[in-house]
């Protein structure tokens, strides 16, 4: 009994390595996800869940196909941004830095639509540069490409990954990082500030 499985990001040869390895277990992943089982990809670890990841500087890595989506890399292309959205009401932050996007459907993770009301924007990207949704859901599986470190810097996303899980939902050092929190997202907020770094 697992409570959480949680998987971050790596390098290109290391998002090989961990395809080969989870692959024999694609199946029972997918019943484990489908049937609720809390799984977090953070980064490019959610590349691997998608069919593919296509490069322009090396062969083509099969991903295990638990989410409807292929990755198309273009390692002289490296994109750097910030990114605020929605989630289960909750407003989060979190940074990009990325070689590529996600290209697919299905339900998204992080939405920066539903964000609009607070002040009439939200910030960053999505799955791709176009698209207003960010990640992917699948059952109990979460991927998106954010980094931060995502938990630590969306304090209320924390505290609801650990009510998922049963725990007790204190922080350690909870009001100084809820302070960063709200500092954070107003200075992402503030108006005229580009999202691009």
């Amino acid at each position: 009994d697992v409570t959480l499985v949680f998987m971050g990001s790596t390098t290109e040869q290391g998002l090989k390595l961990a395809a080969d390895a989870l692959r024999p277990y694609q199946e029972a992943i997918a019943a484990k996800v489908d049937a609720g089982q809390l799984f977090l990809a953070t980064g490019n670890a959610l590349d691997i869940l998608g069919d593919a990841i296509d490069s322009d500087a090396a062969p083509r890595i099969e991903g295990l196909g638990l989410l409807p989506t292929r990755a198309e890399y273009h390692m002289m292309q490296r994109h750097n941004s910030f990114f605020v959205g929605k989630f289960e009401d909750m407003d989060i932050v979190g940074f990009k830095s990325l070689f590529g996007h996600s290209h697919g459907m299905g339900d998204a993770l992080f939405d920066t639509v539903k964000g609009v009301g607070r002040d009439g924007t939200v910030r960053g990207v999505g799955r791709t540069p176009e698209t207003k949704v960010e990640g992917f859901r699948r059952g109990g599986l979460m991927a998106t490409a954010l980094i931060g470190p995502l938990l630590i810097l969306n304090p209320p996303l924390c505290k609801w990954l650990l009510r998922q899980m049963g725990a007790d939902d204190t922080l350690a050092f909870e009001e100084a990082a809820m302070d960063s929190y709200r500092k954070r997202l107003s200075e992402f907020m503030e108006p005229g500030r580009s999202w691009k770094y």
